[in-house]
């Protein structure tokens, strides 16, 4: 079972969260001449690629959706990607696999990964008090601010809630810290800001430096800029109508950017899970095995019947086949989702830019369309 969730920033504020079941994770596999710069297609892997692509064009039309774009790891390596309608349903252009789309709360893994190298080289440690590291308190009157350390905010058990502007609540420890499992966007603009005190560096351009750049995610970044002005997908509503894209500026993204800002392709986002999938050996940027390790281990168990947990940055679902490790994302016009197996090396990364997005998602994870290719 997958269960995806998300919360939209600043300007579209409102969690949600879906739950997904019955999905079997087998081998990932290929794509067609010309969708992409990977291998040619594999004859074994014609057929079910065919009816792949058949199935998510009528899947489309039938919910209906703009634009979907999908990548696909297999063997530790990205072998397909693929694009489906369009970016503007006003202007028709389309989408193609060079489009970028609003990650939304995929963010998060990828802020995760950063933590855990700062914890790798000394500047951080999972376990202590993030108080120590700033004079700046995130909250004022509350002693248990004192205990939350990166491991709470990274497994969603630091006690916050989701975002103090949903429903106008002030900012709230719910719980003592490290006690159970509360999703929360302030936990990670919390950590956010302890990560810029530390390193010095504007959160845009430290994560360029650290993680964007060393793994090739030449198509990605947080702050609006031209090249997200000329290819990126415009949101959606329910009725295909489109509104702006909300555009983050450096003010946005010094609050959010950990959270929910990160606008990327499927294509490099499956950059960033092929660091996890099959790392390239430890270095300034890479995280080693035990780190790796650590940051897929499970911390928190979900109150739910499925044995499902939190690791730091990911959700782990058990499954006969294999763990299955994701992450889903919701902005209003924008959804998508990431899911993997580390037994098998295999992934695949989708986003949507309409909040049809969401439905199909589901029908897609839940349903039949993935399993001869998953």
């Amino acid at each position: 079972m997958i269960w995806m969730n998300g919360e939209n920033t600043k300007m579209n504020i409102g969690l949600r969260r879906r739950d997904f079941f019955g999905l079997t994770l087998l081998p990932l596999v290929a794509c067609s001449k010309g969708d992409s710069q990977e291998a040619d297609l594999d004859a074994r892997w014609k057929g079910p690629i065919a009816n792949l692509e058949q199935a998510l064009s009528t899947m489309m039309r039938e919910t209906p959706l703009p634009g979907l774009s999908v990548a696909v790891i297999e063997d530790g390596k990205l072998i397909w990607r693929k694009a489906f309608g369009v970016k503007d349903t006003v202007s028709k252009a389309p989408v193609d696999t060079d489009t970028i789309f609003e990650a939304a709360s995929m963010s998060k893994p990828v802020f995760a990964y950063a933590v855990m190298k700062l914890c790798e080289r000394g500047v951080l440690n999972l376990d202590t008090p993030l108080t120590k590291y700033t004079p700046e308190r995130f909250l004022e009157g509350d002693p248990r601010l004192d205990l939350i350390t990166a491991r709470h905010v990274l497994s969603h058990t630091s006690g916050f809630q989701n975002w103090r502007e949903e429903g106008d609540q002030p900012l709230t420890i719910h719980f003592t810290p490290g006690e159970k499992f509360m999703y929360s966007g302030e936990g990670y603009s919390y950590l956010l800001s302890v990560v810029a005190h530390v390193t010095g560096q504007p959160f845009e351009q430290y994560m360029q430096e650290n993680i964007l750049t060393p793994f090739g995610m030449d198509s990605s970044g947080y702050v609006w800029n031209s090249t997200m002005e000329q290819r990126a997908a415009r949101p959606h509503d329910n009725k295909n109508v489109p509104f702006e894209n909300k555009k983050s500026t450096p003010t946005d993204v010094a609050r959010y950017g950990s959270a929910g800002s990160l606008q990327t392709t499927p294509g490099d986002y499956a950059k960033f899970m092929l660091e996890v999938l099959a790392p390239k050996p430890a270095d300034k940027y890479r995280l080693s095995p035990e780190s790796l390790k650590e940051m897929l281990r499970p911390q928190v168990q979900l109150n739910d019947k499925f044995g499902t947990s939190w690791a730091l940055g990911w959700r782990i679902a058990p499954n006969a086949a294999g763990d299955v490790i994701s992450h889903g994302g919701d902005n209003d016009g924008f959804h998508c989702w990431a899911l993997m197996s580390l037994q098998r090396k295999s992934g695949v990364v989708m986003m949507t830019n309409g909040d049809n997005g969401a439905p199909l998602l589901v029908q897609i994870i839940s349903g039949e369309t993935l399993k001869a290719v998953l």
